[in-house]
């Protein structure tokens, strides 16, 4: 039975700026991939600066800004609250979150998966499509047995099996990793659009009108993702054949100038809607094994830090490997400790929006107000969430994510959650 270096499950971004990375340095990589085509799945279009600095870590940046990255210069907070002209005045500048890095990246799901691909078999890496029914054996010698459309029956052993499947991960399961689930109450409902040419391309929004929280993301040529978080007890508001009719028009607001561009825009892919929901694992490798992206957990979307997160699992598990001489389990506990505090710091922050822009509950406005409140009289207090979300969890201090701090914004018990 041949053997490889690394076998990856899974070739979406995770998996295959894995492969690229560990390819370029001289190792046999096999990476497996379920899908031929990737399609739209509605989520991981917006690059929090803190994970662009890991794609430049990557030597990544090239392949996503030919592949049409766009990077929005200004952040508005548009919201039912305030005038327009107020939000406006407020516009926070995205290019100076972190030395060197232009701002927050803006592509298409699809897009990225696709020039990733194909920059990790440009590197060496042999990345096989439209594989099924993959079983792993990990342990010491970890074995990888598929079948692929023709029915073909294949098996590899490696030195090291490496899950990127996501969140339903048949690799977590296997390796008994057990993933904890938050609660959740709202949904976040996603689509993209053309004809948007009006909306400003340097600008993205976020904030909250009517019943849901809105975000707006431009990725440059009159396209713009668009993100709606409300209520999941309204479960199937944006589902069907009028779905996306219902979700523009939910956008339509005197307090976001040009929401109209955005209400009247073209559907350019599907409408959909997920939990807003966090999972994580405390330890994210096993003998043989180890977890990245999604099949190692993953944060709340309202925060949009999940490409972020992948890759910095993917430059992590990276520098473990090449760093080492012999490749232990051992070697990932560095990794584990780092992200399992990075998770829980992002879980703080993404609690601390969904309270302060996506309560939808019968005391939400009079939480929000007091909130607000707070945050006008001492403008300190809401940095550090801002500092966590794009500039990255470990530049602030740890006594920020406390119930503590969620107290001095919201009163007396309120939970850090």
């Amino acid at each position: 039975m041949r053997e490889r270096d690394v076998v990856v499950v899974g070739a979406g971004v995770g998996g295959s700026a894995l492969a690229s990375a560990l390819a370029a340095a001289g190792l046999d990589v096999l990476a497996l991939e379920r899908t031929e085509v990737f399609e739209d799945r509605v989520r991981g279009e917006w690059m929090a600066p803190w994970g662009v600095a890991e794609v430049q870590a990557l030597g990544l940046d090239g392949v996503l800004r030919a592949a049409g990255a766009h990077f929005p210069k200004r952040h508005i907070g548009y919201d039912e609250l305030a005038e327009p002209a107020a939000a406006e005045a407020r516009t926070l500048p995205l290019d100076v979150a972190l030395p060197g890095v232009p701002g927050p990246l803006c592509l298409e799901h699809v897009r990225i998966q696709d020039a990733l691909v194909a920059h990790a078999r440009s590197c060496g890496a042999e990345v096989l499509r439209g594989v099924a029914t993959v079983e792993t054996s990990p342990g010491p010698r970890p074995a990888v047995r598929w079948t692929t459309a023709d029915g073909a029956a294949h098996e590899v052993a490696c030195r090291l099996l490496v899950g990127a499947d996501g969140r339903a991960s048949a690799v977590r399961r296997r390796l008994g990793i057990e993933l904890e689930e938050a609660a959740f109450d709202t949904l976040i409902g996603g689509l993209l659009v053309r004809d948007a040419d009006a909306w400003p391309e340097d600008a993205q929004a976020t904030g909250k009108i009517g019943d849901i929280h809105y975000l707006v993301f431009p990725q440059g040529r009159g396209q713009v993702r668009l993100y709606a978080v409300y209520d999941a007890r309204a479960r199937g508001r944006f589902s069907g054949p009028d779905g996306a009719r219902r979700f523009l028009a939910a956008f339509a607001s005197d307090r976001v100038p040009a929401s109209g561009v955005l209400a009247g825009a073209s559907p350019a892919g599907p409408c959909r809607s997920y939990p807003c929901q966090d999972g994580w694992t405390d330890c994210p490798f096993a003998q043989g094994a180890v977890l990245v992206g999604d099949a190692a957990g993953y944060n709340d979307p309202i925060i949009g830090q999940g490409l972020s997160i992948t890759l910095r699992d993917v430059r992590m598990v990276r520098d473990a490997l090449l760093g080492a001489g012999a490749w232990s389990a051992a070697i990932f506990e560095g990794y584990a400790e780092e992200r399992r505090e990075r998770l829980r710091r992002l879980r703080f922050a993404a609690r601390f929006i969904q309270r302060l822009h996506a309560g939808f509950e019968g005391a939400a406005l009079a939480r929000r107000l007091h909130a607000l409140g707070v945050l006008e009289r001492e403008p300190a207090l809401g940095l550090p969430v801002l500092q966590a979300v794009f500039a990255g969890p470990e530049t602030v201090a740890p006594e920020w994510f406390t119930p503590a701090y969620m107290e001095r914004v919201f009163g007396p018990g309120a939970d850090a959650a």
